[in-house]
């Protein structure tokens, strides 16, 4: 055992080699999409294990077990399960969504291509899932033989049956979303998005008639049912006026608003003070929520991090039941009404805990502690369950023992090539950009390395994202965290930078000004980082690296542009090269005016390339639906016409977020062996 693991420390080139040893820290499985039948007695969940994908199911105190049996890393992700209100049968949806053009993910290149679809399972059987209809969103009917969905922007009804033949539930224009049965049973409340204005609708069961609620020309959004079922709730921002452009870096003033059904009656009980929404309500899990206690909870970063405030439905007694410096990003009530369980990174902003606080008195304490990282609290029953992950074991569903403030992994798996000894513990660092701006990062070192070695930069995408001291939440990241763990047991030195415009540390750092195509301000944070890299005695001040995708990829480009003095090498995933090219992608969630085009294009790589003189692996997947494919196919023809060394992995039909275990075996493998040959 000791020479196997001096012959990993000291790295190895061989493919067969480098192909095992990025399994002993990527093939883990990883565990999602928790949900529990109505009486808590059965929950269910999605495993992922090297890009194969099923669904676990746990019926009353027996083990767990799996109820699908996909043997393929096909890249057809697993979602939406929904149980039927006897907590016999599931519904989910397997397959990504469309584009515009009605083309659905098949990253495998599958010849008879791939769908979008709701599936059926009785969890009492062996048979296997039947799939229904093409779809997404399932709920069932409160009979259990019926479900509701959507589909190209209207909901409809269908049966049980293989290959039913649905029916719409009502036609409305627009694009019709987000079906919530009403708690009586007798109504349906949606969004009808009609682009630059939205309304919120009620769909009656019994008089089959659409009443809209308070239709105006603003974007009414996320509803939610009193307990009664006589009122809704919902979040209302202005309308979109003439030319005026999306932009995620700033706010958006909001109101909450209670409308009767019956009587039409709307009152505004409470405004953001600012530019408050947006953000709090885009990227949490659940904004908004009436318990049963008839509170009405929902974010808002008006106190400058994203807090749940609780708030009585006519407008008084509001209260901020999440004080404290600390991101919150989801939170769900319990049983009772009376309590909500929350996760954020307060008191430990490194990581995430789960937290209960008083709907009424706001006081808040900790459920989970220590150094792993819980997310996503939800009940079964009342039971507490999560997701948790740490330091050398990614996320699995787990519930939560208060008492031991413990979170247990509920199906413990065998891991066969897994190897959760040869992680290191990242070390939480913090130094300054040039501006004196105060940064975080984490550290990745084998500190039983006595030689120098090569540092490496690496930059989350995002930017609205936080790396942790963990495996991340996301799976993205999740494979990413694995990656520079990798890298460090091969003897680099990693610092994961948390430059501004990223989350977990408020949002004036999140809405730093000048930030991306209008100046690059966070790129400082990069030079920073790696200034920190050249200063640590255990590094080669000469070999600095960097890596990253989509935001991240961004930043690798940019440091390989601006300072061929400090970064000698880079690997850029799917990043945006060029802020003033229209592509219809992430860059138009920016706001760019025509007349910002110019500023635009100074704040990308592409302005930088005549300084450009530093190898580059670039890795793509043409399907990208978030970063333009051409973003890489410009920046590359660019380079190879000044000679610059250029490696290039594209992925045919591959997304932005990588859906095979092979994409990420491949590009892991392929940056391995570009930084052994460019850095050592």
């Amino acid at each position: 055992m000791k020479k196997l693991l001096v012959f990993i420390f000291l790295g190895a080139t061989a493919p067969g080699f480098a192909q095992t040893l990025l399994e002993q820290f990527l093939s883990a499985p990883t565990e999602s999409g928790f949900v529990s039948s109505k009486d808590g007695k059965n929950i269910a969940w999605v495993s992922a294990d090297r890009g194969k994908r099923n669904i676990v199911v746990k019926t009353g105190t027996d083990l767990p077990r799996f109820v699908t049996d996909y043997p393929a890393d096909d890249g057809q992700e697993i979602s939406q399960l929904a149980f039927s209100p006897n907590g016999l049968k599931i519904l989910f949806v397997r397959g990504g969504a469309p584009t515009r053009a009605g083309q659905n993910p098949n990253p495998a290149s599958l010849a008879d291509g791939a769908d979008q679809a709701i599936y059926f399972k009785d969890i009492g059987n062996k048979s296997a899932p039947a799939k229904i209809v093409s779809g997404n969103s399932p709920i069932f009917f409160r009979d259990g033989l019926k479900f509701l969905f959507a589909k190209r922007g209207q909901i409809f009804e269908s049966t049980l049956e293989i290959n039913a033949e649905p029916k719409p539930l009502f036609l409305a224009r627009g694009s019709n979303s987000r079906p919530i049965f009403s708690p009586n049973g007798n109504d349906v409340l949606f969004t009808s998005d009609r682009g630059d204005h939205s309304f919120v609708g009620v769909y009656s069961l019994i008089s089959k008639s659409i009443k809209w609620v308070a239709p105006d020309v603003t974007q009414d959004q996320l509803p939610v049912w009193s307990p009664d079922s006589k009122s809704v709730a919902f979040i209302r921002m202005p309308g979109t006026k003439i030319g005026e452009l999306e932009n995620f870096t700033t706010g958006t003033p909001f109101s909450l608003m209670v409308a009767e059904i019956e009587s039409g009656i709307l009152k505004t009980i409470w405004k953001s003070p600012g530019l408050d929404g947006g953000f709090a309500q885009n990227y949490s899990a659940n904004p908004i929520a009436w318990t049963s206690t008839n509170r009405i909870l929902f974010h808002s970063e008006h106190t400058g991090w994203n807090h749940v405030f609780s708030i009585n439905n006519d407008g008084s007694d509001l209260k901020d039941i999440t004080p404290g410096d600390g991101e919150v990003e989801s939170f769900v009530v319990d049983p009772t009404g009376q309590n909500i369980y929350f996760d954020g990174n307060r008191e430990d902003i490194n990581r995430r805990h789960i937290w209960k606080s008083s709907v009424l008195n706001a006081n808040p304490s900790a459920v989970t502690a220590g150094e792993g990282i819980e997310m996503y609290p939800t009940f079964a029953g009342n039971e507490v369950y999560c997701v948790r992950s740490s330091y050398n074991a990614p996320k699995v569903v787990a519930r939560i023992d208060e008492a031991k403030k413990l979170a247990v992994p509920v199906f413990p798996q065998k891991l066969v090539s897994f190897n959760a000894s040869l992680f290191v513990k990242p070390e939480a660092v913090t130094f300054k950009a040039a501006d004196g701006t105060l940064i975080h990062g984490q550290l990745f070192i084998n500190r039983t390395i006595t030689t120098k070695r090569p540092g490496v930069v690496y930059m989350h995408g995002g930017p609205t994202r936080q790396m942790l001291l963990g495996f991340h939440y996301s799976d993205y990241y999740s494979n990413c965290y694995a990656f520079n763990q990798l890298l460090a047991n091969q003897g680099y030195a990693v610092l994961s930078v948390n430059f501004r415009n990223g989350i977990g540390y408020g949002r004036d750092f999140r809405m730093t000004k000048n930030q991306g195509p209008r100046g690059a301000t966070e790129y400082q944070d990069v030079v920073a980082a790696a200034k920190y890299l050249q200063g640590l005695a255990e590094v080669d001040p000469t070999k600095i690296g960097l890596w990253g995708g989509s935001y991240g990829g961004y930043l690798t480009a940019m440091g390989l542009a601006r300072n061929p003095e400090i970064f000698k090498a880079g690997v850029d995933l799917h990043g945006v090269h060029d802020w003033s090219f229209d592509g219809q992608d992430a860059t138009n969630s920016w706001g760019l005016l025509k007349s910002e085009s110019e500023l635009a294009r100074k704040s990308s790589p592409v302005a930088d390339l005549s300084k450009w003189v530093a190898p580059v692996l670039m890795v793509h997947g043409d399907d990208d639906r978030n970063v333009n494919f051409q973003q890489t196919v410009d920046l590359v023809e660019k380079l190879r016409a000044k000679n610059v060394a250029v490696e290039l992995l594209v992925l045919p039909d591959e997304v932005h977020g990588f859906l095979r275990y092979e994409s990420w075996s491949r590009i892991f493998t392929a940056a391995k062996d570009f930084f052994d040959r460019k850095l050592r």
